[in-house]
């Protein structure tokens, strides 16, 4: 299965945390690379959405709708920062 990059799932990122998350800085739990959400691969056709660092592949988030709800997963994510929100 070939990956897709972030903007396949954009709609779905924009409606669970809100805000343009194609241009999200995202940082991998496991190398720490760093870089925008949208350059991460995503895989589409399984029970539900699995996004991989694109240095080491590891899964950094998973995203299933069951029931009308989209359940999501970001615990290979160390951190997520939005474009334009600043730090406190």
């Amino acid at each position: 299965m070939e990956p897709l990059d972030d903007n396949a799932i954009g709609g779905m990122l924009s409606y669970v945390l809100g805000g343009e998350m194609t241009l999200a800085q995202a940082e991998c739990g496991h190398c720490g690379a760093r870089g925008p959400l949208a350059e991460c691969e995503v895989y589409l056709g399984g029970p539900g959405v699995v996004v991989r660092c694109r240095i080491c592949h590891n899964v950094m988030m998973v995203l299933i709708e069951v029931r009308e709800m989209v359940c999501v997963d970001l615990g290979g994510l160390s951190a997520l920062e939005l474009l334009g929100s600043s730090s406190p």
